[in-house]
């Protein structure tokens, strides 16, 4: 009997056949998401009965879900963070857990560039405009010479860093891990989150969040930003208090805000009413030759876990 595979995200396959294909060479059956968009914990429990192995979205795999799918046996993330998944509880399980951490790491270092771009040169408000039928031209600020400041310095912060490199940017970096021997050669200084958020014209936010993310900028951490500052999120939803970064931006205590990724999704609420706000819906990977990358490795990592090949 073939084991059957459940598949979470949404977009599977629509950039190549090659995942699909693989699977079906391996003599699994993929079950894919009926919803056609991220799955609610009870559709994730019925899902996951009698599968053997998921490749994971963003969809909550806490305790109880886990314990659920008593024939699971692997959990493959398309996707870099495990912050979705019970970690403790799949180990106690026998649950393999992998992922795809350097498949969408230029995907979203890119995604992140663009933002800052489209923010400081006002591109929304000027597109809109010709659209109206208004010939008015929003004045926009330079990249270059600004300060950047990157919370997280991993494998997506270090390549906006590069990618940064020829608009002469300061860079300053916020780690618990710092990487010196990176910010040596890249020319980042390490600093304090208070001081990075004090000094940045452009915070953006890298930061593997956990298990369960903090609310790392809350209201009082807003307030230390410069009124001239743009926010970008395109990390984790929850490190951000939505609520009070839309009060700032509308106070103009804020310059603008870009956000990929929400503490609930589908995003509803104030920062979409805003001129000042660039909103994408979880895009972060959504390149296609990452995208393709990511969904071949997940597959090949679900096969590994479930010994349909030898991992290399």
């Amino acid at each position: 009997m073939k084991p059957r595979v459940l598949i979470s995200t949404t977009s599977f396959g629509a950039c190549g056949a090659a995942p699909l294909e693989r699977l079906r060479r391996a003599g699994v059956e993929a079950v894919l998401n009926p919803h056609g968009r991220r799955l609610e914990r009870a559709e994730t429990v019925e899902l996951l009965a009698g599968v053997a192995g998921l490749v994971a979205g963003t969809e909550t795999l806490d305790r109880g879900v886990l314990e659920g799918a008593s024939a699971l046996e692997v959990v493959s993330r398309c996707g870099t963070g495990l912050d979705n998944v019970d970690l403790d509880a799949a180990r106690e399980l026998g649950i393999r857990v992998y992922s795809t951490p350097e498949a969408p790491v230029d995907a979203v270092a890119e995604l992140t560039l663009a933002g800052i771009l489209h923010l400081l040169r006002r591109l929304g408000e000027a597109d809109r405009a010709v659209r109206r039928g208004t010939w008015s031209k929003p004045m926009g600020r330079l990249l270059a010479g600004k300060t950047v400041g990157i919370v997280g310095l991993g494998r997506i912060g270090k390549a906006l860093a590069r990618l940064l490199a020829p608009f002469r940017v300061e860079l300053v970096a916020a780690d618990p891990e710092p990487d010196a021997e990176f910010a040596d050669r890249h020319g980042v200084e390490f600093i304090a989150l208070e001081e990075l958020l004090e000094r940045s014209h452009i915070v953006s936010l890298h930061l593997d969040a956990g298990p369960r993310p903090p609310r790392l900028l809350d209201r009082m951490h807003l307030a230390r930003m410069r009124p001239d500052a743009i926010l970008v999120n395109c990390a984790r939803g929850g490190l951000v208090d939505e609520e009070a970064l839309a009060e700032r931006l509308e106070e103009g205590l804020l310059a603008g805000a870009f956000l990929d990724v929400y503490e609930r999704e589908p995003y509803r609420g104030p920062l979409a009413g805003l001129a000042s706000v660039l909103l994408t819906p979880h895009i972060g990977s959504y390149a296609a030759e990452s995208r393709l990358r990511m969904e071949v490795e997940a597959v090949e990592n679900l096969l590994a876990g479930l010994g349909r090949r030898t991992p290399s």
